[in-house]
């Protein structure tokens, strides 16, 4: 980025500035601008007149004064963050800043220049297969969603409409809008469309959400000798003749960087961060942090309060980050300004899931018998949901969004693992008593359950005692595209891969934008021209999308198929290899546990009260036959 570039539409505007010739509400005014700020197509919108819409059409509202009352929170907890620094500012944090040149020198170390990444991202996906069936509205300003807006085609994005805006906001913003209901199950089939050729540039493609994916294109470039750019082009003409929409794409050394490029040239477009040093350093020194993902409205606001506008103001303020905002927000930062992140992309449905859940908006709600029928009808819906995902959950989480945006959360530990709706009501249900019992008279306007510690229903790929099994056929040996280890990693660590702390703050973030979308959904609740159509989109919505599909198989591996070695499990009572075959290796388990083996250990042992009695002194080294017996007593 060169001095004389257009100022970014992201850029943080004078209105967020801090001191004391702030204006009332101009900090509220940018807050409002949404989490969809970073969406291509705005770069020549007049964000503050945008921001003085929004704030107009929106003021008076339940919404309004609960997003004013969110503000002035943050705002004092920025005060209290100056507050600490300017107290930072007279120590000597001369031990904080060699910890922090430690640590830069160390991620150093790390840094994997080997791997190419490619983020694709499709163009106004939605807003692009409905323009597929209605050619006319190309040439129009349209967007898809009616209480919320799920996205805008470029058109109406030069009008400062986006994605997570409320209908009626939008109308003003773009009083000839046109606006179209969802149509899911279409987004879903051409989806999948994509999917198959992603497929065949990297089988084991990562999907970030319905409409983009990271792939890991360094193995493809070797085989066809290709460069990546080249690579890309052809992906990007691949889809678009097969399919008929247009993909972004960016191409780098890690994940990070590649989602980060993909907006540089949308629509239709690609951008490469050279995998070189001082390239990634350049690249990122003048990006606004509000680029990166993981980077918030609410931890925007806080950096820039502290004098951190662009990654590269990072590494002025090192000393301070980690007193500041914790030791992982340090990490994550300094990351960020290296230019640093993951090179491991895999399949969405081998990472471990941490939750299940689902929930529900609707009009305001207090008798005890709706509030109960519509509770039911939540844990209906998330046996579903955990009957497709396979998992049991330990914990149960109670989910009550007020009249007055208050969100409240209850939790309980089950005494058992638990996924049918009838134990999920049960256990439910006295949550919500006790917060009727706490708010008498009680109106919500949001509702849901979710479960954690989830344990799994899949039956294979499970050993005996409960942990995952490794695959025989990938033990020991490095796959292509796989990272390398980073520069902490040690011999105690063997099997484990690079982990980079951006996970939390991309999830962060994630749910900052989800959150959003719910309070948009409240918003237009508010609005007269809402309807109960709204009110089901918003629901069938909130699970479209989430869903974890496998990636379908590569159609132009032409290559003769391989056949795999017999896998070998190892026998956790006697460690001998066993065939890796369910029913076989339960039988063996079996027999080592059969009550002969368990009565000549038992034999062997000597009772309790045949032991003689401690005295208290250090024990003696054991002899060979005692350990002998301990060993036919272990299991693992």
């Amino acid at each position: 980025m060169t001095s004389d570039e257009p100022r970014a539409a992201t850029d943080i505007p004078p209105m967020i500035a801090t001191g004391a010739d702030v204006a009332e509400h101009d900090t509220l005014k940018y807050h409002l601008l949404g989490p969809s700020l970073t969406k291509a197509g705005q770069d020549s919108v007049d964000q503050q007149k945008v921001s003085e819409i929004i704030y107009n059409a929106s003021k008076g509202s339940k919404f309004f004064n609960n997003e004013e009352i969110k503000d002035k929170n943050l705002t004092q907890k920025i005060e209290r963050i100056l507050s600490r620094k300017r107290q930072l500012e007279r120590i000597d944090l001369a031990s904080d800043l060699r910890s922090a040149d430690d640590y830069i020198a160390e991620l150093e170390l790390s840094r994997d220049l080997s791997q190419t990444v490619v983020h694709i991202d499709c163009d106004a996906f939605y807003a692009a297969v409905e323009e597929l069936d209605r050619p006319e509205l190309k040439t129009v300003p349209m967007a898809v969603g009616k209480g919320v807006l799920t996205t805008c085609n470029y058109h109406a994005r030069k009008f400062g409409c986006r994605s997570g805006m409320a209908g009626f906001v939008a109308m003003k913003l773009c009083p000839n809008l046109i606006c179209l209901p969802l149509n899911f199950e279409k987004y879903t089939a051409k989806a999948k469309e994509v999917r198959e050729i992603l497929a065949d540039y990297d089988p084991r493609f990562e999907s970030a959400s319905i409409d983009e994916a990271y792939l890991n294109i360094t193995q493809y470039c070797e085989e066809e000798q290709m460069d990546p750019e080249d690579v890309v082009a052809q992906l990007r003409n691949e889809v678009a003749e097969k399919t008929k929409i247009t993909i972004s794409a960016g191409i780098a050394a890690n994940a990070k960087i590649a989602k980060i490029a993909s907006n540089r040239n949308k629509p239709n477009g690609q951008f490469r961060v050279a995998n070189d040093r001082a390239t990634i350093l350049a690249f990122m020194r003048d990006l606004p942090t509000r680029k990166v993902n993981g980077v918030g409205r609410v931890f925007e606001r806080e950096l820039d309060a502290i004098g951190v506008k662009t990654c590269g103001d990072i590494y002025s303020q090192r000393a301070y980050l980690s007193k500041l905002f914790g030791e992982k927000a340090f990490r994550f930062l300094m990351q960020c300004y290296l230019g640093l992140g993951r090179t491991r992309i895999q399949p969405a449905e081998e990472y471990e899931r941490k939750s299940v859940g689902t929930e529900s908006t609707f009009r305001d709600m207090s008798g005890k018998a709706e509030l109960r029928a519509k509770l039911r009808w939540i844990a209906e819906e998330l046996e579903k949901d955990l009957a497709r995902t396979q998992f049991k959950g330990r914990t149960l989480v109670l989910k009550a969004k007020l009249h007055t945006y208050e969100v409240l959360t209850r939790q309980v530990v089950l005494p058992k693992a638990v996924h049918m709706a009838d134990d999920l009501y049960t256990f439910a249900l006295p949550m919500m008593a006790k917060l009727e019992r706490e708010i008498p008279g009680m109106k919500l306007r949001l509702m849901g359950l979710r479960c954690t510690h989830l344990v799994s229903m899949k039956k294979s790929g499970i050993d005996f005692f409960g942990l995952r099994r490794q695959n025989s056929s990938t033990e020991g040996e490095r796959q292509p595209g796989s990272p390398k280890r980073t520069a902490s990693a040690t011999a105690d660590e063997e099997g484990e891969w690079e982990v980079w702390p951006e996970e939390e703050f991309e999830e962060a973030a994630r749910q900052e934008r989800q959150d959003e979308m719910n309070e948009m959904e409240l918003l237009s609740q508010e609005d007269q021209l809402s309807s109960a159509n709204d009110l089901e989109e918003a629901n069938r919505r909130h699970k479209h999308g989430r869903e974890i599909l496998p990636n379908p198989t590569p159609k132009k591996d032409d290559k003769p198929p391989v056949e795999e070695e017999e896998g070998f499990w190892d026998c956790p009572i006697c460690a001998r290899p066993q065939s890796a075959d369910d029913k076989a290796f339960n039988e063996h388990i079996d027999y080592c546990l059969s009550k002969q083996t368990i009565k000549e250990a038992v034999k062997e042992t000597p009772l309790a009260e045949e032991r003689p009695p401690s005295t208290g002194k250090r024990r003696a080294a054991l002899t060979s036959t005692d350990m002998e017996r301990k060993k036919r007593l272990f299991f693992g």
